[in-house]
């Protein structure tokens, strides 16, 4: 392996030693600089073009040529006679300047060879046929190569350090609210252009008004011919295992016109190639976002999901699924747009877990606890939206969405504790939710508009938990304070959980534009909240009947109906104004709180009243380079499973009791984060600090049993204040065919725990540190070298733990003889403590597949997932009073092979 390293290495430097640099400026007839001037090289032998660049803010360009060629330098400017020049390279670098003359015809200036990059005020064009080499696939292979892009191991696309809100096709929107369907679906032989498209509104009535720098959307142009007609791939493979036959079948579809589009995306495979996870689930927003979002008001339903087992970088010991999604788009006519999408997702997942669990102080006598832990779980998630959008003029706009989700999930988990003993949980539940939202956008003139937004929720929860302890001597404790019937062969104690929730959330905006610098707005909304919460905790006795025993411990209180009521006036003021580079938006939000809560007969009320303020500021030091200052104060309130007073089972090993007097917590945040794209170098940097403070925060005091590792929980206003502390930052640059990039990630959180009546103070520290070099090559190989380690340190006062991990990794893909795509990633993981390496494990993939030409509709391909048939890999996770280690086993070597078809 370090051999490969180092050969790869030096083939890499030895391309960097045969290239001189061309550089010098670019002005106009009275010698002004022109920034954003295009500057190609085509290799007069090849034809190809063979290199590009971008001036800058003096009129700059640097290119590196290849020594000893000889090349046709074209030069472009919007408005300018382009300009071309035939120059020989020897072996010493070239400086040339340009002038270039107006252009004062109509005719369209024909330009043979297109730009790379393209820069159009605040749309950056790429060129997708310039950044391929033959070896890419999905959209994300296309996006990973362009400077200033990236994509995550999510498939979240980022531009700019800045997360894409929003991705289309064609201006079409492609599944609201998420990118990654996008990247892991759309195929790359389709895309032409991929526009970036910076302080992007939905509202065009709202773009002079608001600050829309950090709003970014992504839209993809078609290749000519793809837009109007059917395109994508069909994939359907197999394959054979020591356990069983593999299979995979993949239809991604999609079709454009002027009028409609439609997408249809499948995935069905038992190879642990995940489409779309129950992260992807819970995280899909759809596109919406709550009106009160800035109010300063933050309100926290809960999620009363099942406590399932998340997987660990897509990877389990055994991953059925099932996914599909359709998407579609339409205009019966100029005002009126139509769109919606559905998803549907099915998983049958089995994990294998080995556990250790190290407890915060050895004061409290918590014994240390390992488990082993074999699960199955089985889900079935869909989704479907609905939404439409009309425009009937310029002054008008009117939008409406509806979200509904439902979903049907079970996890059965067979515990082995060193504490407890033999554990069986069974978790079920089947919930729905139904979200709509209406806004509508008017213009009364230039100086007053007008925007309605509201959002209405309707969610019902019915999460059912179930565990059987064999061993009943080491729950015995337990089971006395709950009540339960002793004389069992084991204890089987449920619970059922209802949690309906209702709220509307609505704001009134209204907006004077004092002049082209400057606005007042106006803001009057409204929070209302309902929630219903109903528990029941009871015993199956041996005879298969139901005991409902009544507790000794919580006096008695087993049983939940707790009916809680929020409300939120407010009235907002903002005065944004522009001087100079500085862009200053001030404001303040008055608010009147309201909150009951009802609960065995007895009232909890409380009101109050607060003003938040909130600030921003934004220098924008260059056209792509901008500082910006965040402040915001927010009121935080919880949901009504926190404060329901009866008990309830969170987990076999914990037990909670709620608090009808907590009352709302206070946040400071403050935010300064940097971001600049040089245009000229493709230097890309990011960074980012904050910091967070929390007064009253609620916290939950927990009692552990003498010697056990079983606790009862009680949530309450802390007095002592927590904060946090996020660094993260990255910079990218590009050396001709080079990319080289460095970033890291720093966050400590400082807060109290309160265990068995002692308080004492957490701190954790997580760092992260990546380095990565690519290249990107059109005739050669390309490898992409990264290397992150890891550092998780956890002082929990009398008990400190830290666990590195280490992990160099290599990609590499070739086109060879131009038919035949070679590809292959490797990744080293060590996980380790300061004492030893607790667990190495190694991942290795390869691929092979065959195209006679890049226009076939037909490839064959080989693929390889595990090659070294690695069992486990490891990862750490941390909360309130202990630090837990896991081992979890993966699905072994696959090999499959696939017929891809493309239309």
């Amino acid at each position: 392996m370090k051999n490969n390293l180092f050969l790869l290495l030096l083939l890499v430097t030895s391309a960097t030693f045969a290239q001189v640099k061309f550089e010098g400026t670019v002005k106009d007839s009275i010698g002004t600089p022109l920034e954003l001037a295009n500057v190609v090289a085509i290799n007069q032998a090849t034809k190809i073009m063979d290199a590009y660049g971008i001036t800058n803010a003096d009129g700059r360009y640097k290119l590196a040529l290849t020594k000893n060629t000889t090349y046709t330098i074209q030069v472009s400017y919007i408005g300018y006679k382009t300009e071309e020049r035939v120059i020989q390279v020897q072996d010493t670098d070239i400086e040339r300047n340009y002038s270039l003359q107006t252009d004062n015809s109509l005719d369209e200036v024909e330009i043979v060879y297109e730009m790379p990059v393209t820069v159009k005020g605040d749309t950056i064009i790429y060129n997708a046929d310039s950044f391929k080499n033959g070896t890419e696939r999905k959209l994300e292979d296309i996006l990973k190569k362009l400077p200033g892009v990236e994509v995550n191991d999510d498939g979240e696309i980022e531009v700019e350090g800045k997360k894409v809100t929003k991705v289309m096709v064609e201006g079409k929107d492609f599944f609201d609210g998420d990118s990654k369907l996008a990247t892991k679906n759309i195929p790359s032989n389709a895309v032409d252009k991929v526009q970036v498209l910076k302080n992007f509104s939905s509202v065009g009535q709202l773009s002079g008004v608001t600050n829309n720098q950090d709003n970014i959307a992504i839209n993809i142009k078609l290749k000519e011919g793809k837009d109007n007609f059917w395109f994508g791939t069909v994939t359907a493979g197999g394959g054979d295992s020591s356990n069983n036959s593999l299979y995979l079948v993949q239809p991604k579809l999609f079709y454009y016109s002027t009028k409609y589009s439609i997408n249809l995306i499948g995935d069905l495979n038992n190879i642990g190639e995940v489409a779309f996870t129950r992260r992807d689930y819970f995280n899909f927003t759809g596109g919406f976002k709550m009106p009160s979002e800035t109010s300063g008001t933050n309100l926290n339903l809960g999620n009363n999901n099942l406590g399932f087992l998340a997987l660990q970088n897509n990877k389990a010991k055994d991953i059925n699924t099932k996914f599909g999604a359709a998407n579609f788009s339409m205009s019966p006519n100029k005002a009126l747009d139509l769109s919606g999408f559905a998803i549907f997702s099915n998983s049958r997942i089995q994990l294998q877990e080995n556990n250790s669990v190290q407890y915060t102080d050895a004061d409290f006598s918590i014994p240390n606890e390992t488990t082993a832990s074999a699960t199955k779980q089985s889900s079935d998630l869909g989704m479907l939206k609905l939404s439409a959008k009309y425009k009937p003029n310029t002054n008008n706009q009117m939008d409406y969405d509806v979200l509904g989700r439902v979903s049907k999930e079970t996890q059965d988990q067979n515990f082995l504790s060193s504490e407890i003993g033999s554990i069986n949980q069974i978790e079920k539940t089947k919930p729905f939710s139904i979200n709509q939202n209406l806004n509508y956008y008017y213009t009364a003139n230039e100086n007053n508009i007008f925007a309605f937004s509201g959002q209405h929720l309707l969610q019902d929860e019915d999460p059912f938990y179930n565990a059987f302890l064999e061993d009943k001597a080491n729950y015995n404790s337990t089971a006395n304070g709950l009540g339960l019937d002793n004389m069992q062969v084991g204890y089987d104690i449920a619970q059922e959980k209802r949690v309906k929730s209702n709220q509307v959330d609505a704001k009134v905006d209204y907006w004077n534009v004092i002049n082209s610098k400057s606005n007042i707005n106006l803001t009057l909304g409204t929070i209302y909240s309902q929630q219903n919460f109903n528990s029941n905790l009871f015993q199956f006795l041996d005879d298969g009947s139901e005991y409902n025993p009544t507790p000794i411990i919580n006096n008695g209180l087993d049983l939940n109906d707790t009916k809680y009521t929020f409300s939120d006036m407010y009235l907002g003021a903002h005065y944004r104004f522009i001087t100079g580079k500085f862009t200053f938006t001030p404001g303040l939000s008055a608010h009147a709180y309201s909150s009951k809560n009802e609960q065995f007969g007895s009232e909890y009320k409380n009101a109050f009243t607060r003003v938040l303020p909130d600030f921003n500021m934004r220098i924008q030091l260059k056209k792509s380079e901008q500082l910006i200052l965040n402040y915001r104060m927010q009121t935080e309130f919880t949901d009504v499973t926190d404060l329901a007073r009866g008990v309830v089972l969170n987990n076999y090993n914990a037990l909670a009791v709620g608090n009808p007097e907590l009352e709302s917590a206070l946040s400071h945040a403050v935010n300064l984060a940097y971001f600049s794209f040089n245009m000229f170098n493709y230097t890309n940097v990011f960074a980012n600090i904050g910091y967070t403070k929390n007064i009253d925060r609620i916290r939950n005091t927990s009692v552990f049993e003498p010697g056990s590792v079983i606790s009862l929980s009680a949530p309450f206003n802390s007095d002592f204040a927590d904060e946090s502390v996020n660094v993260s930052g990255r910079f990218q640059r590009s050396f001709g065919k080079l990319k080289a990039s460095v970033s890291g990630d720093f966050s400590y959180a400082k807060f109290n725990q309160f265990i068995n009546n002692k308080v004492s103070t957490n701190e954790n520290y997580t760092q992260t540190y990546r380095a990565g070099l690519s290249t990107n090559y059109r005739n050669a190989p390309n490898f992409d070298i990264g290397y992150r380690f890891t550092l998780q340190d956890n002082d929990q006062g009398a008990t400190r733990s830290k666990f590195y991990t280490h992990a160099p990794s290599v990609d590499f893909d070739a086109l060879i003889l131009k038919r035949f795509t070679f590809r292959t990633d490797y990744t080293f993981n060590d996980f380790r403590n300061k004492e030893e390496s607790i667990n190495s494990y190694e991942f290795w993939n390869a691929s092979l597949s065959y195209r006679k030409t890049k226009d076939s509709k037909f490839e064959y391909e080989v693929k390889a997932t595990n090659l070294l048939d690695t069992k486990s890999q490891n990862n750490t996770s941390t909360n309130a009073f202990s630090v837990s280690a896991t081992e979890y086993y993966i699905q072994p070597r696959f090999v499959t092979f696939r017929v891809i078809y493309s239309l």
